[in-house]
């Protein structure tokens, strides 16, 4: 008796250990935590993005000052935050301008793609930052250094004390002016050579604006390269939200020559 109920007794089975999330998941199982945790942080990172880009794309973009063509209203090591809706935006990779709220005015300092710079290959149409001093259908020219927009004298501003170069400087640059330049007008004749200071009268054709830096003979600009289509404005600068002293002979100038006072100084 004891030996027959020895016999029916049954060993019971040691206990299955539990798989793995990732042994589930080879399975068919669903997923656990880990991964989900994981697709949130994706999803939040790519939406940031997203965000990112659409700002910087219609909205605000941030622009550096590299050279001294605008001194002094920008300033070399001046950090810019640019405001892309204003003359509309650009759609990239596309030839599209969205609609603005603004046109581009007389004396707007204005961000721009410039026209083709045939002298610089390497990189022919950068961004640009220059003021608007010709409109549509102005009639434009140079007398001895002195700006005239339809036979009125233009204020030189910092232009009257800014460093003199060449005045008789010619380069083949100017010769774009020739086509537009006028023989015969009220103002007289404009010359068969262009010089620095000593160019049309022209008239600016519909949709194009003549662009120069306030410091004059520190400033390549529409005197060298051309006018300027509407469509190639890309914005208007608002504030300079960082600024160093790039002439600075300090170590790590970005850090410890700062120019305090010209952080959140308005542009004009």
């Amino acid at each position: 008796m004891a030996a027959s109920r020895r016999k029916k007794q049954k060993v019971a089975a040691p206990p299955a250990k539990p798989k793995s999330t990732v042994a589930a998941v080879r399975e068919g199982g669903k997923p656990g935590k880990p991964r989900a945790t994981l697709w949130e942080n994706v999803k939040g990172i790519g939406g940031a993005v997203l965000l990112f880009l659409f700002l910087r794309t219609f909205l605000i973009e941030a622009y550096r000052i590299p050279s001294p063509s605008m001194v002094p209203a920008l300033l070399v090591g001046d950090w810019l935050f640019v405001n892309k809706l204003v003359y509309g935006p650009h759609v990239p990779f596309t030839n599209v301008n969205l609609p603005g709220y603004s046109e581009p005015r007389r004396y707007d300092i204005a961000v721009f793609k410039s026209p083709v710079q045939v002298d610089q290959p390497e990189d022919p149409t950068p961004t640009l930052v220059k003021r608007v001093v010709g409109l549509p259908g102005d009639t434009l020219y140079m007398r001895a250094g002195r700006l005239y927009v339809n036979g009125v004298e233009q204020t030189q501003g910092y232009g009257d004390q800014s460093p003199v170069g060449d005045p008789d400087e010619v380069s083949f640059l100017f010769d774009w002016q020739k086509p537009y330049a006028l023989r015969e007008s009220r103002f007289g004749a404009a010359p068969e050579q262009p010089t620095h200071d000593h160019w049309g009268p022209l008239v600016i054709p519909p949709r194009y604006y003549f662009m120069m830096g306030d410091n004059r003979y520190q400033s390549k600009d529409s005197r060298y390269w051309g006018i300027v289509p509407r469509e190639n404005f890309r914005g208007r600068p608002m504030f300079v939200y960082y600024s160093w002293n790039a002439d600075s002979d300090r170590p790590l100038p970005a850090l410890t020559d700062i120019r305090w006072g010209r952080l959140f100084h308005r542009i004009r």
